[in-house]
C-alpha cells in the first residue's frame, strides 16, 4: 500500500516513503548547505543589490571560462548544433553505449595524463563517465562496499562527502583527526589508530579515501605520504580510493603527484603493492571548470570495478552531445596546455590577491598551493575555543557582513576557527568589495572596547567604506558618502575577546 490514515481531525492521508527518502542522511541541514541558501535568498548583484550575500562557499573555477568560449567560436564544428556540426548530428544523438564515445574516453586518458605533467599514460578503456564528481563517488562506494562497511577520511573533509558517499550506499564515514599542530597533515599514525579503533568497534574498514589535492586546505600529499598510505591499505587488504579533481588547480611547488605516479614507482612495486585495491576519482568541474556538463570520472586498476562501476554508469551518463563537444575540445592539445597555463596564473595571482588582503587586517590562512580556495583561520576571534562560539561568529558573517564562508565545523573540522573561504568565483571587483566588508567588519571590532564604546575616533574616521552592523546595510560606493558618526553605537561581535 502506497498510504495510510492519519489520525488527524482533517482525516488527510499521509503518503509513506521510503527510509531513504525521509533521512537526514543527505547532509541538507549542514552549515556548509545553510550558508547557500542564505546566499539564494539575498544574492549580490553589483546594481541590482549592491547590499546582498556575496557568495564565496561555491568552489568553482570562473576565471578562466573566456579562454573556453574563445575555442568555441573558433571551433563550431565541434557543437552538433550549428552548421558546421550539423553533419555530426544523427550519430551523436542516437549514440547511446554507455562505454562512451571512442573519441570521449581517449580525449579524457589524454587529459588526465596531461594534468599530471605527462609523467603517467592513462588507458581510455579504464575510463568510466558519471554524472559528475558526485556520481563517481557514489558509483564507486557501490562496487566496494556494502552497507554497514566504513571508510576512513582524514579530517577536515569536503561535506559533500556525507552526501556523495554515505547517503544512498549505507556506508560509514570514520574520521582520521587531523590538527593545525603540523598544519592539518595526515600521518600513518593517525592513520593506524583510526583503523585500529575501528577493529575494536567490529566496524568493517573497506577502505581509506583521500582527496589530493585537498578540500577544503589547498594543500597537496607529498610522495613519501603517499607511498605509506599505499602501503598501509595494500598490508591491510583494503582499498584505496583517491580523489584528484583539484589536480590541474595547483598554483605554486611542489607539482601535484596522482596517486597513478606512485604505483608505477619501482621501489612501490618492489612492496607488492595491490593495484587492484587502487582508484582514482576525477572531473572537469574544477580544473575546467565545467560543474554544469555534470562530467565525473572512475578510473580504477581492477577490471571487475571498472566493469560494474560501467554497468552502474547507466543510472548517469554523461550525454552524447557534452561528450562530443569535449571530445574535440580535450583533443586540441595546443588548447588544452595553454588553458592549464593560463589558468594556474590566474588563480596564483588571485590567491595572492585575496590572501594578501586578509593579511592587511591581521587574518592568516592555511599555507597552500591548490584549489579554488583558502582555509581561513578566524580563531583569534572566538570568543572561546569551541564550535557554538564559531557557529555563532559564522553567523554574524552572513547575517552582517553578508558573506557567505564555510565553517570548518561543517567539515568536520577537529579545531573550532577555521573557515573555507572561495575566491575564484567571482570577479575581481566583487574581491574587493568583500575583502572591503572584511576589513570594516575587522576594523570595527578592533576598535570598540567591551562596552561597544570606540576607542579610537580619528581611527574610525578614516575609514572610507561604510558597514551597519545592526542592519547589515553596505556602502560600496563611499568616496562622496557621509561618515558614520565615530559616537555612532557599533556592536562589538559577542565572539571577539574582550580586550584590556
Amino acid at each position: 500500500m502506497g498510504s495510510e490514515t492519519s489520525g488527524n481531525s482533517n482525516n488527510k492521508s499521509v503518503v509513506v516513503l521510503s527510509k531513504l527518502a525521509t533521512n537526514e542522511q543527505h547532509g541538507e541541514n549542514s552549515p556548509y548547505f545553510d550558508g547557500w541558501k542564505a546566499y539564494d535568498n539575498d544574492s549580490f548583484h553589483l546594481v541590482n543589490n549592491p547590499n546582498g550575500v556575496i557568495q564565496m562557499g561555491l568552489a568553482e573555477n570562473q576565471l578562466s571560462v573566456d579562454l573556453v568560449e574563445e575555442w568555441i567560436m573558433r571551433n563550431p564544428n565541434a557543437s552538433i548544433c550549428t552548421n558546421e556540426g550539423i553533419e555530426s548530428f544523427r550519430r551523436i544523438v542516437n549514440f547511446q553505449d554507455y562505454h562512451g564515445l571512442p573519441e570521449f574516453t581517449t580525449a579524457i586518458a589524454k587529459y588526465l595524463g596531461k594534468t599530471r605533467q605527462g609523467k603517467v599514460k592513462f588507458d581510455p578503456k579504464r575510463v568510466v563517465m558519471a554524472g559528475g564528481a558526485t556520481g563517481a563517488n557514489e558509483t564507486l562506494i557501490f562496487c566496494l562496499a556494502d552497507p554497514g562497511d566504513a571508510f576512513l577520511v582524514p579530517s577536515p573533509y569536503y561535506p559533500g562527502f556525507n552526501r556523495d558517499l554515505r547517503w544512498r550506499t549505507g556506508i560509514q564515514l570514520l574520521p582520521i583527526s587531523c590538527t593545525s599542530s603540523n598544519n592539518f597533515k595526515i600521518t600513518i599514525e593517525a592513520v593506524q589508530e583510526a583503523y585500529q579503533n575501528a577493529q575494536q568497534a567490529n566496524i568493517n574498514v573497506k577502505g581509506l579515501i583521500l582527496t589530493n589535492p585537498s578540500n577544503p586546505l589547498g594543500t597537496i600529499l607529498d610522495r613519501d605520504t603517499l607511498k605509506k598510505l599505499l602501503t598501509f591499505t595494500s598490508q591491510h587488504n583494503i582499498h584505496l580510493v583517491c580523489d584528484e579533481i583539484y589536480a590541474a588547480t595547483v598554483f605554486d611547488a611542489p607539482q601535484f603527484m596522482s596517486i597513478a605516479e606512485i604505483i608505477d614507482d619501482d621501489e612501490i612495486r618492489n612492496h607488492c603493492i595491490n593495484k587492484d585495491l587502487v582508484h582514482i576519482v576525477s572531473s572537469l568541474s574544477k580544473d575546467m571548470g565545467f560543474p554544469g556538463f555534470r562530467v565525473g570520472i572512475v578510473y580504477s586498476f581492477n577490471d571487475d570495478v571498472v566493469n560494474c562501476a560501467r554497468k552502474m554508469s547507466s543510472f548517469g551518463l554523461v550525454s552524447t552531445q557534452t561528450q562530443h563537444l569535449l571530445a574535440s575540445m580535450l583533443s586540441d592539445g595546443e588548447f588544452v596546455e595553454e588553458f592549464l597555463i593560463e589558468s594556474v596564473k590566474r588563480l596564483r595571482k588571485r590567491h595572492e590577491k585575496f590572501t594578501n588582503g586578509l593579511e592587511e587586517v591581521g587574518i592568516k590562512c592555511l599555507k597552500g598551493n591548490a584549489g579554488l580556495y583558502c582555509w581561513m583561520d578566524l580563531r583569534p576571534m572566538l570568543k572561546e575555543p569551541t564550535f557554538d562560539a564559531e557557529m555563532s561568529l559564522w553567523k554574524l558573517i552572513i547575517k552582517d557582513v553578508k558573506l557567505n564562508v564555510s565553517p570548518g565545523s561543517s567539515f568536520n573540522c577537529p579545531e573550532a576557527g577555521w573557515f573555507r573561504v572561495c575566491f575564484a568565483n567571482i570577479d575581481d571587483q566583487t574581491v574587493e568589495i568583500a575583502l572591503a566588508r572584511i576589513r570594516m567588519f575587522v576594523d570595527a571590532n578592533n576598535n570598540v572596547n567591551e562596552n561597544g564604546v570606540v576607542k579610537n575616533k580619528q581611527q574610525w574616521k578614516k575609514n572610507k567604506l561604510r558597514l551597519n552592523f545592526s542592519n547589515g546595510k553596505y556602502d560600496e560606493n563611499a568616496m562622496n558618502m557621509n561618515m558614520m558618526s565615530p559616537n555612532s553605537p557599533i556592536p562589538i561581535s559577542p565572539l571577539v575577546r574582550a580586550r584590556n
